[in-house]
């Protein structure tokens, strides 16, 4: 499908580009122009539901009323018009988790998604080595041996015969463990006396030999010696991102990690007008950076386009590499209980820092024995609701933990797509008993719990119709399976849209700007070529028409 990148000028559309999701030009535009959106359907976010036939009045990019389409034009004649009568207009939707930069090297690197075995992953990486200048790096993300025949972790050796003169470093798809070659763990200096790192494991082959795969914090060991992106590379990465991110319809994005160069990128971006969404960005662990931001405190709305006032914290690794913290052993590996990636006493002296800084924790926790450490430390550091402190992905809990979600006020950001991504397999690591524990999104919310919902994006894709539809169906793009995949989890329409929006607003203190659509929030909307009422089974097929953000037409598709 042919996709345009447009601006509103003074008084007409202004097409300003025409390209794929990934080529993407965002025109400066003055907002305070104002608009009027003659909408045939209006999805509020709030208590009034769908509304029919009307207009939205934006000035100085925020919404100023929601009136009849014939009483805008005669209040406002001198506004620009948007006809989107045949549209379904939403708020504009966040992704409450997600990797911008990541996404952005994704886009420039070999992508190894949805290969079904490990003689493709070579096959895709042979053919970059062969575009590739002898000596230099060959890096990749997205294999998952859960999707091949052998369900096994590779190993090295097929890879060093079909590319011996580049080093390669691939990434698995939830980017907590990698492949490796020989020719990168030499520059690594990797060898069989090299140790486990705290927190991490290499691989072995019988005589002791690394394998080529590194799990979790031992990924470290290679990523050290990956020659470091320059800043100008970093800031084309970024910003290639946000302009495929906001071809999908998302007006803003929570960065689940980042250091201070990307915080100073993102803010020149927007000093350029070059940042076509809203970034809510999360503080990496790193002792340095935590004690300045906690020393100044957070930043809000620079530009109206960037906040910086949140912490992400690791507690574990990821179910699909049994790097995930569990209070029992793997089904599938009882020597096995994953891997705890920080102590307890960390986790709750950079919450109780934070806290006093005015800064909000998110904790990546995915096993059951993680998010009961989460949230001891949480309760040790006093955290209250008011707090808003989150668990990202916990993606498997304990019964007796599910109470603490509401009484202490944590938010749940969860990933819907995860679910029906995992689900081929996450049986066999959980057991039958544990999985209906795992992905519980009903669960939280009957807990008292809330639910912010995004993609984790590049591990998932970035379109945000396909976590609505995991979220609302437990099934993936085949309908498979029949009634979804514990069905009894699954949660309505009106719920999975406020995941991405008004839920995700408040996960980032926002919910008095955003999430809805209603008179003084941000002019931030998606735009749909669907009526959602008679759509709720082909909810991946959405299309978005329009991006605005701030009462700017970001992205614009024919």
């Amino acid at each position: 499908m042919n996709r345009c990148y447009a601006a509103f000028g003074l008084l007409m559309i202004c097409l300003a580009g025409c390209s794929s999701p990934g080529v993407h030009r965002t025109m400066p535009t003055d907002p305070s122009t104002g608009l009027i959106i003659a909408a045939g359907h209006v999805i509020t976010g709030d208590l009034r539901g769908t509304l029919r036939d009307q207009a939205i009045v934006v000035r100085n990019g925020r919404i100023a009323a929601i009136t009849s389409i014939e009483e805008a034009r005669r209040t406002a004649p001198e506004l620009t018009v948007l006809d989107a009568r045949g549209l379904t207009v939403l708020p504009g939707l966040t992704d409450a988790h997600a990797h911008i930069e990541s996404l952005g090297k994704a886009l420039e690197t070999v992508s190894l998604v949805n290969t079904s075995s490990y003689e493709e992953v070579i096959a895709r990486i042979k053919k970059r080595a062969a575009e590739t200048p002898k000596g230099e790096w060959i890096i990749g993300r997205g294999w998952d041996q859960n999707d091949w025949l052998e369900k096994v972790f590779p190993d090295a050796k097929s890879l060093d015969r079909s590319v011996p003169d580049h080093p390669v470093w691939v990434e698995r798809i939830d980017g907590h463990a990698g492949l490796a070659n020989s020719a990168a763990m030499r520059i690594a200096r990797i060898t069989a006396s090299s140790e486990d790192p705290s927190g991490g494991k290499i691989l072995r082959l019988d005589d002791g030999s690394p394998a080529g795969v590194f799990v979790d914090a031992a990924t470290d060991l290679i990523d050290r010696a990956v020659p470091t992106p320059t800043r100008a590379v970093r800031k084309r990465r970024i910003q290639q991102a946000t302009r495929t991110i906001a071809g999908y319809g998302i007006t803003s994005v929570h960065d689940a990690g980042v250091d201070q160069t990307a915080i100073e990128l993102f803010q020149e971006l927007a000093d350029e007008g070059a940042l076509p969404i809203r970034v809510y960005l999360m503080l990496s662990d790193n002792a340095k950076l935590l004690q300045e931001w906690f020393a100044r405190g957070p930043l809000v709305d620079y530009k109206g386009l960037v906040t910086v006032r949140s912490v992400k914290l690791y507690a574990d690794g990821a179910l699909g590499s049994r790097g995930a913290a569990l209070l029992e052993p793997y089904d599938d590996e009882p020597a096995n209980s994953g891997l705890l990636l920080t102590s307890a006493e960390h986790i709750r002296d950079v919450s109780h820092r934070a806290r006093a800084a005015g800064f909000q924790v998110n904790t990546h926790a995915i096993g059951d024995r993680a998010v009961r450490m989460v949230l001891d430390a949480y309760e040790k550091a006093g955290v209250v609701p008011a707090d808003r402190f989150r668990i990202e992905h916990l993606q498997v809990i304990a019964p007796d933990d599910l109470p603490r979600l509401g009484s202490m006020g944590i938010i749940a950001s969860m990933q819907p797509t995860h679910a029906t991504s995992d689900m081929p397999w996450a049986g066999s690591r959980l057991g039958p008993t544990r999985v209906r524990r795992a992905y519980a999104w009903r669960q939280v919310l009957a807990s008292g719990g809330r639910l912010a919902l995004g993609s984790d994006f590049p591990v998932e894709e970035v379109n945000p119709w396909l976590g609505i539809h995991a979220a609302v169906t437990r099934q993936d793009g085949n309908g498979q399976p029949e009634a979804g995949w514990y069905p009894e989890e699954r949660l309505t329409l009106d719920e999975a849209i406020r995941g991405f929006s008004a839920d995700a607003a408040y996960a980032a203190f926002q919910e008095r700007d955003a999430g809805t659509i209603e008179p003084g929030r941000r002019a931030d909307f998606t735009l749909i070529a669907n009526d959602l009422d008679q759509q709720t089974k082909s909810l991946r097929q959405v299309v978005t028409r329009f991006t605005i953000t701030g009462g700017r037409v970001v992205f614009k598709t024919e």
